[in-house]
């Protein structure tokens, strides 16, 4: 049976990684019980730091380790009952407690470094390339303390469904596109002004980008057109959010929302004048398909392109 966070991939690296470090630190705890010593893999990080730094307060933990504070303090309280770490208040400020090593401490720590570091460096050198491995944790945790994943991809960019509130915004930035290139034909006003109607009710759905600075700025739909088949149709960006990749990112989810609808027919129509829009539908794996056009193309006065959706090998 395969491994149901591995299918994920990305979407589950949070769980995947969770679960390899809980893997990772109850193979050390069972090292640590063999070399005779009291502490749990949780706690050496603490340990660790008052060890190689000295006495430290709460505030200085949390930013040695990189932690929240209630982490550092509930951890702290168990080395404190263990006999491992002592506080005392400063003279100068008794709001403010420094953290120490105890005599207990210091031993244990003493022979952490010189009987249970080897063993689990030796150990975890065999399980992979570990100055790689290494690299690359520290490049993406500086990556998220520069932005955090919240605010990715793209500067913050997120996928809206359709509520009737955006009923609007899907008429507006269709026309605008479609009125700069082209002109608005019956058929697109009777899909743009009847939304629910014409695209919801029977099936099909509308997904909307949004710029965390600009809005809405967006828009795409799948038409439902037979069992398992849906149109793309509808997608417009608008000027204003030239350059933030937002289309792609558009499109790579009403992709994903169409296979979730069931659909094994996804085609779209469009015109060679809209050369962007036509480059990016094949960067994400529509082809051009003469049948496509014979069956559909004939709705639309401006349509001469006519694409099916190839999902990728595998």
């Amino acid at each position: 049976m395969r491994d149901a966070l591995a299918l994920e991939g990305a979407v589950m690296l949070g769980s995947r990684l969770k679960r390899l470090a809980e893997r990772l630190q109850t193979g050390a705890e069972r090292i640590a019980v063999d070399c005779g010593l009291p502490m749990q893999p949780s706690q050496m990080p603490l340990l660790t730091a008052l060890y190689r730094r000295g006495p430290m307060t709460v505030g200085d933990a949390v930013q040695v380790l990189g932690v929240s504070q209630p982490a550092v303090t509930r951890i702290l309280s168990r080395l404190v009952e263990m006999g491992l770490v002592e506080t005392s208040r400063d003279a100068r400020d008794q709001r403010s407690k420094t953290l120490s090593l105890s005599p207990a401490g210091l031993d244990a720590m003493q022979l952490a470094t010189t009987v249970l570091w080897p063993r689990v460096r030796a150990a975890v050198g065999e399980l992979c390339d570990v100055p790689a491995l290494l690299d690359l944790i520290e490049t993406t945790e500086r990556a998220l303390a520069d932005q955090p994943l919240d605010q990715r991809p793209r500067g913050g960019l997120a996928i809206r469904r359709f509520t009737d509130a955006l009923a609007e915004d899907f008429y507006s930035i269709n026309a605008e596109w479609i009125e700069t290139m082209y002109r608005l034909e019956q058929t697109d006003i009777d899909v743009l002004r009847n939304p629910r109607e014409r695209i919801i009710g029977p099936g099909g759905d509308i997904l909307f980008v949004e710029d965390p600075q600009l809005g809405i700025v967006g828009t795409c739909a799948l038409q439902k057109m037979g069992e398992r088949q849906f149109e793309l149709t509808k997608m417009g960006v608008l000027d204003k959010a030239r350059g933030r990749k937002a289309g792609e990112f558009l499109l790579e989810a009403i992709i994903a929302r169409a296979h979730a609808l069931g659909c094994d027919r996804l085609y779209l129509l469009s015109n060679a004048k809209s050369a962007a829009a036509i480059y990016l539908y094949e960067k994400l794996g529509f082809v051009h398909d003469a049948g496509i056009m014979e069956e559909f193309g004939r709705r639309y006065e401006r349509c001469n392109v006519a694409m099916l959706y190839r999902p990728p090998a595998g």
